[in-house]
């Protein structure tokens, strides 16, 4: 799933979290200004269903608007240890990036 709060939120012509948040108080969610900041500019890694219908009524959209189905992110057990033996020979390898002896990084390329 993608989560699409911040254009879901531009679309009712809310643009900043601040703003947003104010008004999820109004409706009785208090959200930390920690909590908030994850749920504006990341994925969020829970949240009550509660909320969602909170944030659903205040942004005045349905949870479709807010949660985006990625079926093509979804694989069944097993195939991607397939897929990567399919692969295997084609992986580059990790670039690495020397250390200094007293382990102090070198200064950028």
């Amino acid at each position: 799933m993608r989560w699409n709060l911040r254009l879901t939120a531009a679309n009712k012509g809310i643009w900043k979290a601040s703003e947003l948040q104010r008004n999820l108080a109004e409706h009785g969610l208090v959200i930390s200004a920690g909590k908030m900041s994850g749920l504006w500019s990341g994925q969020p890694v829970s949240l009550k269903l509660e909320d969602l219908d909170v944030i659903c009524v205040v942004l005045g959209c349905e949870i479709g608007d807010l949660l985006i189905p990625e079926p093509e992110k979804v694989s069944r057990p097993g195939q991607e240890e397939t897929e990567q033996a399919a692969v295997g020979a084609w992986t580059v390898a990790p670039r690495v990036i020397p250390k200094r002896r007293d382990g102090r990084s070198l200064p950028p390329e």
